[in-house]
């Protein structure tokens, strides 16, 4: 049986590793994932294969729940067959590269982060993940942190998941698992189904309840990119009511 990966904290800020074509262990680690998921990585996903928030998830995710706090996982689902490899990646390589998801740019490091209310910046930490397959840690090319995060387009991933850390770590578990049925299937929505949660708004009061600037609520319709912003204050507003929206002082239900 083939060893299972292990983590090691990074020294010195520093480590080395490379992956290119040429390599025996090429595209090995895109196989037997357990991926799961941001709302970045769907709407950079979706978007890449042209497709709606609803079809990317019927297609190519499976539904989970996070044993801590019940709030809904999607997962990338891998092939069928007995080499269970990503759906996107082919013998030449990633299909999807310039829009892979964030785990894929991190590896070979691994990040445990958390952001709290009040706290602007997340709390994070860094990890080498080493499995037996991958050559690339034996490579010499040096890399820190800071510029592996740059040179993989994490800080603009990281930056985008920003809204979802905050409404899915912000809290304890315990109140978390207190979200009725109808709570969590919102947080699906407004995070994961970001196509349906344009179409809530759009076809709802909200935009005659709510106060919002005019250039917002026009970027809203059409910018996936502000729309997922805008869904994590709209779950803090909704599911804990944190003063994160206006209401219309003349609205009357």
């Amino acid at each position: 049986m083939t060893p299972g990966p292990t983590m090691r904290p990074i020294r010195d800020g520093g480590f080395c590793f490379d992956c290119h074509r040429k390599m025996p262990c090429f595209t090995r680690c895109c196989a037997h994932l357990n991926l799961v998921l941001t709302p970045y990585d769907i709407l950079r996903l979706k978007n890449r294969l042209r497709l709606s928030s609803k079809d990317f998830l019927d297609r190519y995710t499976d539904d989970h729940v996070d044993e801590a706090t019940g709030l809904p996982l999607v997962r990338l689902k891998m092939g069928e067959e007995d080499s269970r490899r990503c759906p996107f990646v082919r013998p030449e390589g990633c299909t999807v590269y310039e829009d892979r998801p964030g785990a894929c740019r991190l590896y070979p490091l691994a990040r445990a982060a958390a952001r709290f209310r009040g706290e602007k910046k997340a709390h994070e930490k860094y990890f080498i993940v080493e499995e037996a397959h991958c050559l690339g840690l034996k490579e010499q090319k040096e890399w820190t942190v800071k510029e592996w995060l740059a040179d993989q387009g994490l800080i603009q991933y990281n930056a985008m998941n920003d809204g979802f850390m905050e409404v899915s770590t912000a809290r304890p578990p315990s109140a978390m698992r207190r979200l009725g049925d109808r709570q969590r299937q919102m947080y699906t929505m407004a995070f994961y189904d970001l196509d349906g949660f344009r179409s809530f708004l759009l076809e709802s009061t909200f935009f005659e309840r709510f106060q919002l600037e005019e250039e917002l609520a026009a970027q809203l319709q059409t910018v996936d990119e502000q729309l997922l912003i805008f869904a994590g204050q709209w779950l803090k507003f909704a599911l804990f009511g944190e003063m994160t929206m206006q209401i219309k002082p003349a609205y009357v239900p």
